[in-house]
């Protein structure tokens, strides 16, 4: 079986991260305490690939927990999910990073960094054919940023032919903890550069935009912005959980995604998008038809019926319930509506516009019950209309994967990676954040007090500004001439200099 070994660091790393196996264990038929109760033989068909089948049929997940306070393992403990972890897999300190990424990376990260191997160790020896880890983290603290780069570069050097990919959460000022999360951010992606095969970048911004203006919530807080990125993240992995023919491994994912070993920052996204608590206006059962239909909230007349007496009633059952405004508008019904949202900039999870650069690669996860001949003809349809966002020099550059069992709640549903030249718009807007605080050498007294070196903030800042250049130089890159091939070489051989 080819499983993955799933690690979580950092406060936000591990909530996005227990959301996700909640998301997955519901779709998988398992149970809070790791019993299977499904209804499908699907849903164990390749359940080793995130789950080790322990004694007594029950089924835990290959996932390690990392953190350097112990804050966070204690909440994730106390979840409905909490006892599905294996405790031994729960690795924390007490001192914290205090969202500085020279804590996490050189010194507070690096004393634990050795128990979270011997962990990861455990589980790697536990497969019987390891493909490879999945690291969910922010960039913008101090632990998942610092000490999540650090255990990928570790992991890297222990097992140098698997992949590593990586959920990086990008941060934004508009959902902001701290002042120096452009410093933590650029040091980071100087090391995701190097050391990730795939990257999926999920941005704040854009998840407080989809939040805020698709979903029309007025004050999102990290439950609904971790609720997209859950619906994201099983999107994405469904082609590893479920069979299929397409991108079924993560390196047949890599292969197809990522044409120059530096490019592999993708821009995921999902359609139709839903709020968290919509749900709560689906009432699936009679009775809760019945309790909501006598509830003042869903009369149409502003009176309270506990205020008077009812003289007579009549009910009719439509098994309809009533479902918020906006629980329709973006329900895509159809597998056009779905292709169309899902190359909509307002359904990416980073914000960036794809008509502001070319796709080089683009991979589309179709669920629930379609036509494979609708989903190619429409697909084939969106690249004919928007022929010049594709570059012409990488041809069949789109691949399409249906499974088909839909995410619980919805009929059907798409998930888009995108490997879109657009992605500098991200990395633009965190270099100049820097550089307006590194100019003035503002904080860094915070990164040097922990033994870091100036010269570390000079050649992240570099290695950024060469990926941006080198996104660039691929959007305007054209399939006649031989004169980019010459460039590339030149510019391969500054950022191996950086």
């Amino acid at each position: 079986m080819r499983e993955i070994v799933h690690i979580q660091v950092g406060q936000c790393g591990n909530q996005i991260g227990s959301k996700f196996w909640e998301v997955i264990s519901d779709e998988h038929g398992i149970q809070p305490d790791g019993s299977y109760q499904g209804e499908s033989d699907l849903q164990l068909e390749q359940i080793n690939v995130y789950y080790n089948e322990a004694n007594a049929k029950k089924y835990v997940p290959r996932a390690v927990l990392v953190d350097l306070e112990p804050g966070t393992m204690d909440s994730i403990r106390a979840n409905a999910y909490g006892s599905l972890f294996r405790p031994d897999n729960f690795v924390f300190g007490q001192s914290g990073a205090g969202n500085n990424w020279a804590k996490g990376h050189y010194t507070e990260g690096a004393e634990l960094v050795d128990s979270v191997l011997d962990v990861v160790r455990k589980e790697s020896e536990g497969c019987d054919c390891l493909q490879g880890f999945q690291l969910t983290h922010s960039l913008g603290g101090g632990t998942g940023s610092g000490m999540g780069t650090l255990l990928i570069s570790k992991v890297r050097e222990e097992y140098p032919d698997r992949i590593m990919s990586s959920f990086s959460v990008v941060p934004s000022p508009k959902v902001s903890d701290t002042v120096v999360e452009p410093y933590n951010a650029t040091l980071s992606v100087h090391q995701l550069v190097e050391n990730t095969d795939e990257t999926y970048c999920i941005d704040n911004e854009a998840l407080y935009d989809i939040c805020f203006r698709t979903l029309k919530l007025q004050n999102p807080n990290y439950g609904d912005l971790n609720h997209l990125v859950s619906m994201t993240m099983s999107g994405v992995t469904t082609c590893l959980r479920f069979p299929g023919q397409l991108n079924a491994d993560l390196r047949k994912l890599a292969v197809n995604m990522v044409p120059f070993p530096r490019l592999h920052f993708f821009m995921p996204g999902f359609a139709p998008l839903s709020a968290k608590n919509l749900t709560e206006y689906r009432a699936q059962t009679v009775a809760e038809l019945t309790q909501q239909m006598f509830d003042s909230k869903n009369m149409m007349a502003a009176c309270d019926p506990r205020h008077g007496r009812y003289l007579t009633v009549a009910a009719i059952f439509r098994f309809a319930p009533l479902s918020a405004k906006n629980l329709t508008e973006y329900r895509a019904q159809t597998v056009a509506e779905l292709t169309q949202q899902m190359f909509d900039s307002k359904n990416m999870m980073a914000a960036c516009d794809p008509r502001h650069g070319r796709y080089l690669t683009v991979a589309a996860i179709f669920r629930g019950r379609m036509s494979m001949r609708e989903v190619d003809d429409q697909m084939l349809a969106v690249q004919n209309k928007n022929s010049s966002y594709f570059v012409e020099w990488i041809p069949n550059n789109v691949k399409t994967a249906v499974c088909d069992i839909p995410p619980r709640g919805l009929k059907m549903s798409a998930t888009f990676v995108g490997n879109s030249t657009a992605i500098q718009e991200l990395f633009k807007r965190i270099s100049v954040q820097f550089t307006a605080m590194f100019r003035r050498k503002a904080f860094l007294h915070w990164y040097t007090g922990e033994g870091m070196d100036e010269m570390e903030f000079t050649e992240a800042e570099s290695n950024m500004n060469d990926l941006i250049s080198e996104y660039q130089q691929y959007q305007e890159a054209t399939a006649e001439g031989d004169e980019e091939y010459v460039d590339d070489s030149h510019l391969a051989e500054t950022a191996e200099l950086a």
